[in-house]
């Protein structure tokens, strides 16, 4: 099935605020089998609302909404939505117990413009919001649904995952099976990867298909299978999955769609191991990617965020004189650093980076970009130095990836050896 989203906000034109439901949307619809065909960015403006409806309408059977749905006069998008869909306002007094229960547990006083939230178009069928006080709307027209949700992500998140896809699903119901299967590649471009899988891409039936998704440092392949025949298309995917294994062996770090710190937090817990951090040029940024996976305490001790010479000195133990030698930005440096947050927060693992994440603060020697990581796994330390591209955000990004990716190498390494 084909979707349309249409995200509806005078705040997400002007950049004032980014739009994060529609890739989340999109995210959670796509292993349903459902293809998003468009996403529109419209503002609060009657005639452009309905406008994408009739577009969404035309090119396809369901259409999602989001925003212009909150109690003040620039969200239209209930009135535009009456119009389009005909019918008359009506107070509905579910939405307006709903509305209460939900400002009295966020310790507040129910006000005019809230109360109004109880009104909605007689036209739809009413999904009560149990995150928020913007009733979601189902509306259907000539075999075709739309449904309207608030702006607020975690309120779209929440009802989506709860109350809008299960009913969706049993709305438009399927006979056919669909698989996904993903892997986490390294060691690869994706061009090179693209020429090291050619012969497989071209043995792939026809109702499979093969999804290349790059971000810095990892590539994710993703099978997507579409067949009447469940058994059948779960065989294929498993053979498929067999020869992927016997084409990149260990360039497969993860047979599942997980984020690097959760490969990397898995090791870490099945091995019985700890970890600590010790960063400069990342300021936390390591930290902050471990730390967001639920369950990292096991694991995860601290980290020295050892942004000045002072700090790496006083806290960290690192040498003055290769401090004065060498420079911060040095792998006698970011290997002491590695060494001794280990050694002070007593973890068997540990990931340091020292480098210059810019715009300024390069040099002909070491011009900006420029990261040395060092990793430790008990009595092995292995440390490289980095040339990354772009912008300071991306540069810090790329060293946060790369030292993840260079503990979860040692892991294996150390894993191989003790056996």
């Amino acid at each position: 099935m084909d979707i349309s989203i249409i995200v509806i906000g005078d705040e997400l034109l002007i950049g004032q605020v980014i739009d994060t439901n529609s890739g989340w949307i999109a995210r959670h619809v796509n292993p349903l089998g459902w293809n998003v065909k468009s996403i529109k960015v419209i503002g609060d403006n009657e005639k452009e609302i309905i406008s994408a409806i009739d577009e969404g309408f035309a090119n396809t059977d369901l259409v999602l909404t989001t925003g212009g749905l909150g109690p003040t006069k620039d969200d239209i998008t209930k009135e535009a939505m009456r119009k389009y869909f005909g019918g008359k306002m009506i107070y509905d007094k579910e939405i307006k117990k709903n509305v209460l229960e939900v400002v009295e547990k966020r310790h507040l006083k129910i006000n005019d413009l809230t109360a109004a939230q109880a009104y909605v178009p007689d036209s739809c069928r009413v999904i009560q919001n149990r995150v928020g006080t913007a009733p979601i709307m189902w509306f259907e027209r000539q075999g075709k649904v739309l449904v309207a949700m608030p702006g607020v992500p975690f309120e779209t998140e929440q009802m989506m995952e709860r109350e809008v896809i299960p009913q969706l699903m049993k709305h438009f119901c399927s006979n056919e099976s669909i698989e996904h299967r993903t892997f986490i590649v390294i060691d690869f471009s994706e061009s090179a990867l693209a020429i090291k899988l050619e012969q497989f891409e071209q043995n792939i039936p026809k109702y499979i298909h093969l999804a290349y998704l790059p971000r810095p440092g990892i590539i994710r392949l993703r099978l997507t299978g579409r067949y009447p025949d469940h058994a059948q298309l779960t065989n294929d995917m498993n053979k498929l999955s067999e020869q992927l294994h016997a084409i990149l062996g260990d360039s497969i770090i993860s047979y599942e769609d997980k984020p690097v710190a959760a490969i990397l937090g898995d090791m870490l817990r099945s091995r019985g191991l700890t970890v600590s951090t010790a960063e400069s040029c990342t300021g936390g940024n390591v930290a902050h990617e471990i730390t967001e996976i639920a369950g990292s305490s096991d694991y995860f001790k601290g980290s020295v965020i050892s942004y000045s010479n002072d700090i790496k000195h006083r806290i960290l133990g690192v040498s003055t004189d290769d401090l004065t030698t060498y420079g911060a930005v040095s792998q006698c440096v970011v290997e002491q650093m590695c060494e001794n947050v280990s050694s002070l927060l007593k973890t068997e693992c540990s990931i340091a980076t020292s480098g210059i994440a810019g715009p300024g603060g390069g040099s002909q020697s070491k011009p900006v970009g420029t990261v040395w990581i060092c990793v430790k796994c008990k009595t092995r330390i292995y440390s490289e130095c980095y040339q990354f591209p772009g912008t300071r955000d991306r540069v810090i990004d790329r060293a946060t990836m790369t030292g993840m990716l260079m503990l979860i190498k040692l892991l294996r390494e150390n894993k191989e050896t003790e056996e």
